[in-house]
């Protein structure tokens, strides 16, 4: 199953929560709601029911989500395997161009050999690959680009 995101402004600025309210609001299960308590998430008070503020929730949300953020810095990419922004594999960067201007960064992780692929213009490659072999290539063309007719055809040649 898939990880649903979690939208904090659905929970309204100057209104309470219980846990199953807020559960609700939020598309997750009351004991996510528990965990995150657990996990700092501030309520009115120590009294039940257990209210949480919209307020504090949308703000503990934000930053709960900005240190889970791991930008790359030049010369990384972001592995989705490791879950880190590693350095490629012995410095090779493939640059596959999309449109004039941009195209995908594409290169093997240095730990575990998992393809990494990022986005970038053409005229920031040796800002974000500094000091890396980066072999330039076109990306292939679509399948309406073709310039010969299709040798696929139901009808006949004879009728």
């Amino acid at each position: 199953m898939a990880m649903k995101r979690i939208n904090p402004r659905r929970a309204k600025l100057h209104r309470s929560y219980e846990v199953g309210e807020l559960a609700e609001l939020t598309g997750v299960h009351k004991n996510t709601v528990r965990g995150w308590i657990k996990a700092g998430l501030p309520t009115v008070d120590d009294s039940r029911p257990t209210l949480i503020l919209g307020s504090v929730f949308q703000k503990w949300w934000s930053k709960q989500r900005k240190a889970s953020k791991r930008p790359c810095e030049s010369g990384q990419m972001y592995c989705l395997k490791c879950r880190a922004p590693k350095a490629p594999a012995e410095g090779m960067v493939e640059y596959v161009a999309m449109t004039p201007t941009t195209g995908n960064l594409k290169a093997l992780c240095e730990t575990c050999g998992t393809m990494m692929h990022r986005r970038a213009r053409e005229a920031d490659i040796a800002l974000k690959m500094p000091g890396m072999d980066v072999h330039r290539t076109q990306a292939l063309s679509s399948i309406g680009a073709r310039t010969h007719p299709s040798p696929n055809c139901d009808k006949s040649k004879g009728a």
